[in-house]
């Protein structure tokens, strides 16, 4: 089958180091680099799951968190100048 894609500049280079290395031409780099990325419809895909577990009640509000992040690095910040760093 013959197709046009546009490439992110990035990996055009991944995929000419590649032909340069393993001495490929261009389609062969390209068709095997989307083989590794694209599972084969016929493998046995395998689910994956994690447990939670509670870490109490938060002794922060989290939904200000970003900032009291920002909070917490202005005051190492003005700790910082203060110490002349």
């Amino acid at each position: 089958m013959r197709t046009t894609v546009t490439l992110d500049s990035d990996v055009e280079q991944m995929l000419r180091e590649r032909m340069a290395r393993e001495g490929v031409s261009f389609k062969r780099a390209l068709n095997d680099a989307v083989r590794a990325g694209v599972p084969a419809s016929d493998v046995p895909r395998v689910d994956f799951s994690t447990s939670s577990v509670s870490l109490g009640r938060p002794i922060v509000d989290l939904d200000r968190a970003l900032q009291v992040a920002s909070e917490l690095d202005d005051a190492d910040t003005i700790a910082k100048l203060r110490a002349g760093r």
